[in-house]
C-alpha cells in the first residue's frame, strides 16, 4: 500500500470521528451505531462495514497519536490504485455539469464513447455511486433542497470558506483581474481574515488560511465550496492535522454558504464604491484599503441578525478559543507530499531541482514534504515521522565532502512506526 493510499485511508477515517472530535454528536453511542448501520465506500478498500467498536478505536488512536494514528499500518502486499482518481473525478463532474439531466445509465455511456473512462477499468457501479454521493443523479439535480436558516451558538464551531471575484486593478495600462478569498465565523460573523489575489490557485488560499488561524484560532469545521483547491489533498492533509472537519458543499449549490455570500454582498454595496483610482492601482492598495474597511467598519458595525458588532460577538467568547501553540509549525502542515527514491549519490530531484539527503536513506523511498511555490524547505519523512532536511545540492562542496552514516534507515522506520 502506497503512502498517497494510507493517507486518503486516514481522511475518511477522520471523517467519521471527527463529529464526536468537534461535539456535535448529543450521543456517541448512538451515532456510531448510525454509522456501523450503513456501509462505506472506503479509498483503496472498497465497499466495508465497520462496527462501533473499531471507530471507538480510531477515535482513540487519533487523541493518542493524531492524524498519524489513523493511518493503516504498512503491509507487505503491493497496493492497488484508486479506481477514480482526483483528476477523473474532476472531468466527471465538469461534463456532469453539461448533462446535469442525463439518466446515469446514459452519461456512463457518453464517459465510456468520450473515451474519458474505459469499462473494464471503470464500472457503471462506481460512477453511479460517485454521482450518488455528489448528489448528480439526474433524478436528484431536479429537486431544490429544502433550506432552513441555522446558526452556531459558540465561535470557531463552523467557518465558512469561500473566493469571490474582485475589481479590476489598473497596472501599467492594462487591466488585471483579482480575487477576494476569504473565511467567516458562522456563530460571530466575524472575518477571520480576507485577502484579494490576482490568482485563483491554491497558494492564495492557503495564505489566507493559515493567516485566519494564527489570528483567530483553530475552527472544529470548515465548510467550502466545492471547487478543485478546495477538495485539494494539500487542504484536507493539513485541516486533518489540526483537528479540523473540512466539508465541501455539493457542486452547483451555492446558496448553501449563505453567510460568506452575504459578506461577499457586503463588499460590493459598502467596500467596492468606496474605492479611489489610487487605490486600484497596485494590489498592495488594495488590500491596506480592504483591510481597514474590514477592521473599522465591517467588525464594528452592528449586525442585524446578532444585535452587536461581529468583533464584539467573537471577543464575548474568546476564552473559548483555541489558538496555534506552535506557530512555526503550522506552515509544513500545508507542504504538498510525493515519494522519492533516494539516488546513490544521496540525491532527490524536487521540482527539476536537486537535493541531498543524509546518506542512511541511499536506495530507499521516502515522503518528501515541500511548498512548490517556494521550495526553501525540503523536509524528508518517514512512518510519518520528519526525520530530515533536505539541501540544494553544492556540487563543489560535494567534491570535498566525506560521507558519514549515522544511522540507518531501518532503524529510523522502526522508530517512526514505534
Amino acid at each position: 500500500m502506497e503512502e498517497k493510499d494510507r493517507e486518503n485511508i486516514a481522511l475518511f477515517r477522520f471523517s467519521l470521528i471527527a463529529p464526536l472530535l468537534n461535539g456535535q454528536v448529543a450521543s456517541r453511542k448512538a451515532y456510531l451505531e448510525s454509522i456501523a448501520a450503513r456501509p462505506h465506500e472506503v479509498p483503496y478498500y472498497g465497499v466495508r462495514e465497520y462496527t462501533p467498536q473499531t471507530m471507538a478505536s480510531w477515535l482513540r488512536c487519533y487523541r493518542q497519536q493524531g492524524f498519524e494514528g489513523l493511518k493503516p499500518k504498512r503491509r507487505s502486499d503491493q497496493g492497488k490504485p484508486r479506481v477514480l482518481s482526483p483528476d477523473l473525478q474532476e472531468e466527471i463532474l465538469a461534463l456532469r455539469q453539461a448533462e446535469r439531466f442525463s439518466p446515469a445509465s446514459v452519461f456512463y455511456e457518453q464517459l465510456v464513447a468520450k473515451g474519458v473512462i474505459l469499462p473494464d477499468a471503470v464500472s457503471y457501479a462506481t460512477v453511479y455511486r460517485f454521482l450518488k454521493a455528489q448528489g448528480l443523479l439526474g433524478r436528484e439535480v431536479r429537486r431544490e433542497p429544502e433550506r432552513k436558516r441555522f446558526a452556531y451558538d459558540t465561535v470557531n464551531t463552523l467557518w465558512q470558506g469561500d473566493v469571490a471575484a474582485g475589481p479590476y486593478l489598473k497596472v501599467n495600462g492594462k487591466k488585471v483581474a483579482t480575487f477576494l478569498f476569504a473565511f467567516i465565523d458562522d456563530c460571530s460573523r466575524l472575518v477571520p481574515f480576507a485577502q484579494f489575489s490576482t490568482s485563483e490557485k491554491f497558494e492564495p488560499l492557503k495564505m489566507v488560511l493559515k493567516e485566519a488561524i494564527l489570528r483567530r484560532g483553530i475552527p472544529q469545521m470548515i465548510y467550502a465550496d466545492n471547487g478543485k483547491i478546495y477538495r485539494s489533498e494539500q487542504l484536507q492533509l493539513a485541516c486533518a492535522a489540526l483537528g479540523i472537519a473540512l466539508i465541501n458543499t455539493k457542486p452547483y449549490d451555492p446558496q448553501s454558504k449563505g453567510k460568506i455570500e452575504r459578506f461577499f454582498l457586503t463588499v460590493r454595496q459598502r467596500f467596492l464604491p468606496l474605492l479611489k483610482e489610487e487605490e486600484l492601482k497596485s494590489l498592495d492598495n488594495l488590500n491596506r484599503s480592504f483591510w481597514q474597511w474590514l477592521e473599522m467598519d465591517y467588525h464594528r458595525q452592528t449586525h442585524s441578525a446578532l444585535g452587536m458588532s461581529p468583533l464584539d460577538k467573537f471577543m464575548s467568547q474568546f476564552s473559548q478559543v483555541k489558538m496555534v501553540s506552535d506557530p512555526a509549525a503550522l506552515e509544513p502542515l500545508f507542504f504538498k507530499r510525493e515519494e522519492r527514491r533516494v539516488h546513490h549519490d544521496a540525491t532527490i530531484s524536487v521540482n527539476k531541482r536537486l537535493f541531498e539527503v543524509p546518506p542512511q536513506f541511499i536506495g530507499n523511498r521516502v515522503e518528501v514534504r515541500f511548498d512548490p511555490d517556494k521550495l526553501d524547505k525540503v523536509l524528508i519523512f518517514v512512518a510519518g515521522k520528519e526525520v530530515a532536511v533536505a539541501k540544494p545540492v553544492e556540487f563543489s562542496v560535494n567534491a570535498r565532502a566525506k560521507r558519514e552514516s549515522k544511522l540507518s534507515f531501518a532503524s529510523l522506520k522502526e522508530k517512526g512506526e514505534d
